[in-house]
Parts: structure tokens; C-alpha cells; sequence
């Protein structure tokens, strides 16, 4: 693209987010010189989420605002503006303030937690996807509360680590037979519960909530539960229902289907982040990616696509984090029922990892306090290494050296 007609397009980046931030930002670093506007629900300074979960929620953190400065960067904030549909053939996107106009359109509005069926408005029941979540919540912790987590995934552990080192008294409710079992095999996330009774959480298993009454939580089986705050943490799917109107492809998750370059089936719009899923030539199949890593790199993609300079397909190795119950956990790559699991030192010590192989090449990694492993292993998946099983085996052993 002509630096004159980059001058004349006006990109309107719908989200708030780190992935539409880091697009703004993007742009500007690739050396776009158009308009450049990002719209966001909320009302505050845009800022990152991981922090949500433990420091600002802790005291530790007053906010946490992504530094960059907009205005030094010629990027227009308009903040506290709900996008509420998008009319392709009119190139506009209808806002709460009237419609706004674009010649190419990224879409960027992440994802929205799962509400608890008829827990909607109850008082003492939370979610922690924003930072007015986090705002609610803190005055939570330090009042000690009891309080019930309705999930033991990723946000579930990271709030409850949160809630006890505040002296809260936490219970966990997960209805299935284990944490994380829509993430990860029984071999691996077994050890995982014993986590939980080390930190003082009572961690329930196969049990399914019934009712949430005001300081009460009633379980399917008929116990009842003591809880001046509930906290929702069963999952999230794609903030993409302004979109139902637009003629924009979805998969059935709700996600916007990009390609390999991050366009959607529209003229002049992308999708990025939480909200898009995109198709994967490493794994073979499309991949919906809710992880601050994925929001990150693909911002690069869809800048380099949008200046002219046709970007690498989109493929990246999918990376994420959690801290919980005094563990670094780290994940990298994508697994699958294909796989074969290997283990790497003991899954009851205080570091371990978790490794899966695909005909003898490593394609994905959970380390547990061993950060090593993951930076090692996340390089092999990326150069698609075949490794030999029994050296990799050993933890002694560096992953780069049981590389074939």
C-alpha cells in the first residue's frame, strides 16, 4: 500500500483489549500512517487482564494500564462505547453514539465469561473478566470471606490461590471428576488436586450446584454450602454476538473463522484474539487460542496484512501461563487424542512436566516450576524436532539433548 493511500484509509479497531492495542500499536511500529481508531466497552485507560486475578486483587496493583502512549502514537480513543452490530456494505459499525466508519475493520472484543444459570443478579455472585470485576471483589478478600468457586479451571485456581493467601476461607466446586478436565488428561491433572488441600482449599468433586441463595450455595445432592461471595469461573466463549447480523462466517463456538492471514469472510475486516479462531497447518485442525500469548503475536499479522507486506501464515505455537498454589505452570503447543503422553520427573514433587508426542515429534509441553523445559521444548515444537522418548524422559536430561 502506497504511503498516500495509507494516509486516507481509516482503520477502526473494534476492542479494547490486548489484542486490539497491540494492533494499534502494531500499525504504528509497521509504519501505517492512516487513522487509526480503537473503540472499548469500558470505560478505563485500556489495560491487561492477567494482573486481575492476584495483584490487583490483592492491594499489590492499583490498575494495570498498558503503557503506551496513545496520543504520542496519533492513535484516537473512544472509550466507554458499546459496538452494538457492523454493516459491511455500508462499511460502518453501529455504536451507541451512531455509526462509526472504516475502511478496514479489525475485530478484537475477546471473550465474555459463562454466567451461572440462574445466578444472574443474585447478590454475593461474581465474575472476574474486567477490572470493575476485580473492584468488586477486592474489598471480598479483605473483609475474609467465605467464599464458594464455582470451577476448578485455570481462573477458578488462580482466584482461590488469591482468595487464601488474603485468609479467606475457600470451597471449590467442580463438577467434574477433577480440576481442569476439559484441558487436560487424567494422568496429568490427578496430582493437580492435591494442590488444592495443601493450600487450605476444600476442593469438591462431582458436584454440580443446584441454587445460589443470598449467603448460600446449594449443591445438586442437597448440601449446602456457606458462602457470603460466590465466584463464577466455568469458562468463556467469544464476544461475538454484535456480530449475529453481519453475515461474518462463525463456527459454532461463536468464533469469528479467520484465515491463515487473520481476514474474515468480509471485505476489509479481521478478527484477532480471543473472539477468532484460525487454521492451523502445525496441528491440523482450526484453533480457538484464549490466552494472552495468542493476543499478543497476532496483532503482527493483521498489521503486516493491512500495510501490504503478505505476512507468514498464522501459525503460531500456542503459549500460556497460570500461577497457582505456589507453582509456575506453563503451557505450550496443542494435544490431542492422537497423542502419546510422556511424563518428565515425579507429578507429586514440586516440579514436573508433562510432555506429548505425535510419530516421535514433540507437539506440545505443561511444565510445572520448570520454566527450562518450557522455553527448550517450546523451540523443538516449533521446528517440529522428533525427540528420543527415553532420554526426554529424564528430567535430569535437557529437552534440546534428546532432540534425534
Amino acid at each position: 500500500m502506497s504511503e498516500q493511500k495509507q494516509a486516507q484509509q481509516r482503520v477502526v479497531i473494534v476492542g479494547a483489549g490486548m489484542a486490539g492495542v497491540q494492533t494499534a500499536v502494531a500499525l504504528r511500529e509497521q509504519g501505517f500512517t492512516g487513522q487509526v481508531t480503537l473503540i472499548g466497552a469500558e470505560p478505563h485507560q485500556p489495560y491487561d487482564r492477567p494482573p486481575l486475578s492476584k495483584a490487583v486483587l490483592l492491594g499489590k496493583a492499583e490498575d494495570s494500564a498498558f503503557d503506551v502512549d496513545f496520543e504520542a502514537l496519533a492513535i484516537e480513543l473512544r472509550l466507554g462505547l458499546d459496538v452494538t452490530g457492523l454493516r459491511a456494505e455500508e462499511h460502518e459499525v453501529d455504536t451507541e453514539a451512531g455509526p462509526v466508519p472504516y475502511d478496514l475493520l479489525v475485530v478484537a472484543t475477546g471473550a465474555e465469561p459463562v454466567t451461572l444459570p440462574g445466578a444472574e443478579g443474585v447478590p454475593g455472585v461474581h465474575l472476574l473478566r474486567t477490572l470493575d470485576d476485580a473492584a468488586r471483589l477486592k474489598p471480598v478478600l479483605e473483609r475474609r470471606h467465605d467464599i464458594v468457586v464455582v470451577g476448578a479451571g485455570w481462573i477458578g485456581a488462580e482466584f482461590a490461590t488469591a482468595a487464601r493467601e488474603a485468609g479467606c476461607a475457600v470451597i471449590v466446586v467442580e463438577a467434574a471428576d477433577r480440576p481442569l478436565a476439559g484441558a487436560l488428561p487424567v494422568e496429568v491433572t490427578a496430582p493437580m488436586a492435591q494442590w488444592y488441600e495443601e493450600s487450605g482449599t476444600e476442593l469438591l468433586t462431582h458436584a454440580r450446584v443446584a441454587a445460589v441463595e443470598p449467603g448460600t450455595v446449594v449443591l445438586t445432592d442437597g448440601r449446602r454450602l456457606p458462602a457470603e461471595a460466590v465466584v463464577v469461573g466455568i469458562g468463556a466463549r467469544p464476544a461475538t454476538g454484535w456480530l449475529a447480523d453481519s453475515g461474518i462466517a462463525r463456527d459454532a463456538d461463536g468464533s469469528v473463522t479467520a484465515d491463515e492471514r487473520l481476514r474474515t469472510s468480509l471485505p476489509d475486516v479481521y478478527a484477532v484474539g480471543d473472539c477468532a479462531s484460525f487454521p492451523s497447518a502445525r496441528y491440523g485442525r482450526r484453533l480457538l487460542v484464549h490466552h494472552w500469548d495468542n493476543a499478543l503475536q497476532g496483532p503482527r499479522t493483521v498489521a503486516a496484512d493491512i500495510i501490504g507486506e503478505v505476512p507468514r501464515p498464522y501459525d503460531p505455537v500456542p503459549y500460556f501461563w497460570s500461577e497457582q498454589f505456589g507453582r509456575f505452570v506453563q503451557y505450550a503447543g496443542h494435544h490431542g487424542g492422537d497423542t502419546e503422553l510422556l511424563r518428565r520427573g515425579d507429578p507429586a514433587g514440586p516440579s514436573w512436566s508433562a510432555l506429548w508426542l505425535r510419530d516421535g515429534a514433540l507437539v506440545a509441553l505443561l511444565a510445572v516450576g520448570r520454566p527450562r523445559d518450557l522455553a527448550q521444548g517450546r523451540k523443538l515444537i516449533e521446528s517440529g524436532a522428533r525427540i528420543d522418548p527415553q532420554r526426554a524422559a529424564d528430567p535430569s536430561v535437557p529437552l534440546k539433548a534428546a532432540v534425534l
